[in-house]
């Protein structure tokens, strides 16, 4: 599951380094995209669930080397928050059910652009549960974004499936992370963050083994290894990116990974996207780098007010 980008970003003093940070971004979004690739191929053999327990497991590796080469693990294990980290955690392994679920039952691309309405989530979700005011400009293009969602699963047609609502719940679900992220990073280091969502979604994943446990051959043992090598390093890419580098730089670049997910299903399974996707996709990528170009914007000028009618 990929983490997004303000929810990892604890107020700090920062030097800017936009080139590296861009690389930084670009390489997540690649390490994620081929972890994506592995885990549908391991799905066609392996339960949902095992394959999620071992990309956790493994994702502990490079989690821990950081900390490690980092602040350390007696600084960066404490918290104050257990059950703040539990109950994020709960939420993100809810997401990454859905998502690994959503890639074995779409095509990959349909998958990942359907996924990407959980910004539009967010905006919406921000209002109730984090009292945030959201004007006209950023409802108008969540409505657009659902619109360019309902482009992608029509459903009065065949695509809105198990599948097409597995996808879009969890959207829902990680827009909720999201914002556990936001409430968590107000006290809590991003490493502190990923490493308890790392660790206790092992633990959780790992009760489920013995109801699903399906033994992988040796190359299974290689693609599981490589699939949580690729999802821990991803995911210290992409945190490093966002410290890096403004969010207005760095966040359309991962709208990189549906261009990625079209040309890996086209190459692996044949899937082609039919014009419906991708011109849903379209919308709702518009829709969301609107989203945080008002959010940027707005984040910019906190004490200018903004003429009448001129909402956010």
């Amino acid at each position: 599951m990929t983490v997004p980008p303000q929810a990892l970003s604890k107020p700090h003093r920062r030097i800017d380094n936009a080139p590296l940070g861009i690389a930084s971004m670009l390489a997540s979004v690649l390490f994620f995209s081929i972890m994506n690739v592995l885990a549908k191929l391991l799905m066609d053999r392996l339960p949902v669930t095992e394959v999620m327990f071992f990309r956790s497991l493994f994702a502990l590796i490079p989690v821990c080397l950081a900390i490690h080469l980092g602040k350390g693990f007696a600084s960066t294990l404490y918290t104050r928050y257990p059950w703040g980290h539990m109950g994020r955690s709960l939420i993100g392994l809810t997401t990454m059910v859905a998502m690994f679920w959503s890639f074995h039952l779409l095509p990959l691309g349909d998958a990942i652009a359907l996924n990407f309405a959980a910004p539009l989530f967010l905006t919406a979700l921000s209002v109730p549960l984090l009292n945030e005011k959201v004007g006209i400009h950023r409802w108008s293009a969540v409505l657009v974004g659902f619109a360019g969602v309902l482009i992608i699963v029509q459903p009065s047609g065949d695509v809105m499936n198990l599948g097409a609502i597995i996808a879009l719940a969890g959207a829902l679900t990680n827009a909720l992370a999201m914002i556990a992220i936001r409430q968590l990073s107000r006290t809590e280091p991003p490493d502190t963050i990923v490493f308890y969502f790392t660790l206790l979604t092992t633990v959780l994943l790992g009760l489920s083994l013995p109801f699903s446990w399906v033994t992988p051959d040796p190359l299974d043992w290689l693609l599981l290894l490589a699939t949580g090598l690729l999802g821990g390093c991803g995911q210290l890419m992409l945190t490093r990116a966002y410290s890096l580098a403004p969010a207005a730089v760095v966040a359309p670049l991962n709208y990189t990974s549906l261009l990625l997910a079209v040309l890996f299903g086209w190459l692996l399974w044949s899937e082609v996207p039919t014009g419906s996707m991708v011109a849903g996709a379209a919308v709702v990528m518009a829709s969301g780098l609107y989203i945080l170009h008002r959010e940027t914007r707005r984040r910019a000028t906190p004490t200018k007010p903004l003429p009448p009618g001129d909402g956010d």
